[in-house]
């Protein structure tokens, strides 16, 4: 396992008896190490800002092969940047992600500005990418990729029933195995997320719900495929968000 549920019961910084973290974390700048080490015992590797040069990233690589690497910038558009580059020159690495009201500060969005109780709470819901780019990408596309299929569609409203949830988890992981994501196109227009008023803001805390992140229609959909959502956990994180009404 990866995050907090990999770490070790070694005392942390300064003695205080903090979680250690057996990957190296990737933040973007000093404050941001500052940040992580106020929440748990961890090394990182700093980008200096989305520009990274090619001597961060054999780092980067080099920590992927020994240690593993979480990926842990800030939830905006240079992060994201970041995220992506990371990702096609070292594919395969784990990310975390702050909600964007856990990263807000005077000054800005940012890890630096984070509780360490919302840094563990994201470094405890770290997704491990099956590869590919987890960036939020372009602007919002609607049109059906042609992976999605209509019969999974249906599928959705069915997640919930105890008896099927095995089986269902076991049909994901099946599919992720193919390269099939679990939740399919109209799943999204079902749910709300892709054609639908609110649907960014409804996008934005489903992302904090199932521990991905935010993103557009079109990347939020690669996004579950990449970090192996399941039916059952779209489906729980799809009760949840229609029991707090967002953008009803």
């Amino acid at each position: 396992m990866n995050g907090m549920n990999g770490m070790n019961g070694a005392s942390g910084v300064n003695g205080i008896g903090l979680a250690r973290i057996a990957e190296m974390i990737v933040v973007e700048g000093k404050e941001d190490t500052v940040a992580i080490r106020r929440a748990v015992d961890a090394d990182t590797i700093e980008t200096g800002g989305s520009a990274i040069d090619d001597k961060v990233l054999r780092r980067i690589e080099l920590a992927r092969e020994r240690r593993g690497v979480i990926i842990f910038t800030d939830p905006d558009v240079p992060g994201e940047k970041i995220r992506k580059i990371i990702e096609a020159r070292v594919p395969g690495c784990s990310h975390a992600f702050l909600a964007k009201a856990d990263a807000r500060g005077k000054d800005g969005i940012g890890v630096e500005h984070a509780r360490p109780e919302a840094i563990r709470a994201a470094l405890a819901r770290v997704r491990a990418s099956t590869g590919g780019s987890a960036s939020a990408g372009a602007d919002e596309a609607t049109s059906q990729p042609g992976v999605a299929t209509a019969a999974a569609a249906s599928e959705t409203a069915k997640a919930g029933a105890s008896g099927a949830v095995q089986a269902a988890a076991a049909g994901d992981r099946d599919r992720a195995e193919a390269g099939e994501p679990a939740i399919a196109w109209p799943d999204l227009i079902d749910a709300g997320l892709i054609v639908h008023p609110a649907a960014a803001s409804r996008r934005e805390r489903m992302g904090e719900l199932l521990g991905i992140g935010y993103a557009n229609g079109k990347q939020f959909y690669k996004r579950l495929g990449m970090f192996r959502i399941t039916r059952a956990e779209f489906a729980e994180a799809l009760r949840q968000l229609t029991r707090e009404g967002v953008g009803e």
